[in-house]
C-alpha cells in the first residue's frame, strides 16, 4: 500500500514554526517596567543637588501639587514636600547631595491645587557623571491617598488648639495666642473631648498620640500636615 509523506508535519519543521510563533521576552529592567520607565503610579522630577530646585518633571509629578510641568520647574523640593520630622528630610537630601548616601526613601506630605495635604512616598536616587561627581538627584513621588483613611482629621484652628493643649497652655494662653476668646476655646477642646472619647485634656493628648495625629520627634508638638484638611 502506497503511503502519503506530509513534510509540513515533520517534528522538526513543527518545533521551528512554534519558536516563530512564541513573541520574544523583553528582558526585565531595574524599574520592574519595559524600557526602565517608572512604574504608573510613580511620578518623576530631576533636581539639581545642593539647592534641589527642580529642573525638569513630568506631567504627572507636577499635577498633585496643582501645577503644570513647566510651572514646577524652578521651584525647590523642599517648598513642595514635608516630613513629619522637618530636618530629617532636609538631611538626607543634604547626604544624598554629598554622595555619602546613594539613595533614600522617606514618607512626606505635599499640598495640592486646592491647599488640601496629600500623604505620599518619595524615593531620591543621585545620578554621577563619568568623573563620579554627583550630577544630578532623580526623585520619584507615589501618592498614597488610602494611607490615613479612617483617621480623624481637624480643622486647621483645631488642630492649633490640640497642639497647644498637648504643649501645656491654658485656655487663657490659648485665647491670646489664636486671639479667640476662652469661651471659644473651651467650646473648641469640649469638642475634641467628645470626638475622641476623652474625659480630661491629658487623656485628649494621649488618645491623639496613640492615633499618629502628631509627628514623631518634634516639640513643641505638631499636628501632622495630612490630619489637616
Amino acid at each position: 500500500m502506497a503511503t502519503t509523506s506530509f513534510p509540513d508535519a515533520s517534528p522538526r519543521k513543527k518545533k521551528k514554526a512554534a519558536a516563530a510563533a512564541t513573541p520574544a521576552r523583553r528582558a526585565p529592567t531595574a524599574g520592574g517596567a519595559p524600557g526602565g520607565a517608572a512604574p504608573p503610579e510613580v511620578r518623576r522630577a530631576h533636581v539639581s543637588p545642593g539647592d534641589l530646585v527642580v529642573r525638569a518633571a513630568d506631567p504627572e509629578f507636577a499635577r498633585p501639587f496643582g501645577l503644570s510641568a513647566d510651572e514646577i520647574c524652578g521651584q525647590r523640593l523642599l517648598d513642595l514636600l514635608r516630613s513629619p520630622v522637618p530636618a530629617r528630610l532636609r538631611e538626607k537630601f543634604t547626604a544624598l547631595s554629598s554622595g555619602s548616601i546613594r539613595r533614600f526613601e522617606e514618607k512626606v506630605t505635599g499640598r495640592d491645587g486646592t491647599g488640601r495635604n496629600f500623604p505620599a512616598e518619595v524615593t531620591a536616587v543621585a545620578v554621577r557623571n563619568p568623573a563620579g561627581e554627583i550630577a544630578g538627584v532623580v526623585v520619584l513621588l507615589r501618592r498614597c491617598d488610602g494611607a490615613v483613611s479612617g483617621g480623624p482629621v481637624l480643622s486647621a484652628l483645631d488642630a492649633q488648639v490640640l497642639e497647644g493643649v498637648a504643649s501645656g497652655e491654658s485656655t487663657v494662653q490659648l485665647a491670646s495666642r489664636l486671639y479667640l476668646s476662652r469661651q471659644g476655646i473651651e467650646y473648641r477642646v469640649g469638642q475634641m473631648l467628645r470626638r475622641f472619647d476623652a474625659p480630661n485634656r491629658p487623656a485628649l493628648v494621649a488618645r491623639a498620640h496613640a492615633l499618629g495625629m502628631f509627628a514623631a520627634g518634634q516639640w513643641p508638638p505638631r499636628v501632622l500636615p495630612e490630619r489637616v484638611r
